[in-house]
């Protein structure tokens, strides 16, 4: 089974100008987002998994993209949250270069293949300059989501 990106991702779960200044930050905000929209699910709960996964080495992939993600228990489904933020910040990356797109993934705690497989559809599509510079350059959030679409 192929997931898309409109499989796991909404409009709601897709957000521009996201104002955090670490690393840390991001997490906790992300922590809160995903919580109110995912039933059963608490903000600590989501963070802590996300931040174990960090310790584990870091979720920067280079070119200023970042794709935290874990395992929940809560999660049903693939769960996915795209982010733009308001300044690139330090995150580790493995070229050292500060992150400014985020994709956080959740996904069941079974979801071993499926992980994956969205784990490399996400980095297939990161890995194209056209589809950064168009997630960088829309201009507000319903274009932000309608680009990060494009991928396909």
């Amino acid at each position: 089974m192929s997931t898309a990106i409109t499989d796991i991702l909404s409009a709601e779960q897709s957000e521009i100008d996201v104002p955090v200044s670490s690393k840390k930050k991001l997490l906790e905000y992300l922590g809160e987002k995903i919580s109110s929209q995912l039933a059963g699910s608490t903000a600590d709960d989501i963070f802590e998994r996300l931040l174990g996964r960090e310790r584990l080495g870091s979720t920067g992939i280079g070119e200023g993209i970042a794709i935290p993600h874990c395992r929940l228990k809560e999660c049903t489904q693939a769960f996915g949250v795209l982010l733009r933020l308001q300044q690139p910040i330090d995150y580790d990356a493995i070229d050292r270069q500060p992150v400014d797109l985020v994709f956080a993934l959740l996904v069941p705690e079974e979801a071993t293949d499926e992980h994956l497989q969205i784990l490399s559809m996400l980095a297939r599509n990161f890995s194209e300059p056209a589809f950064r510079e168009a997630l960088r350059n829309a201009p507000d959030t319903c274009q932000f989501y309608k680009r990060a679409l494009s991928a396909q």
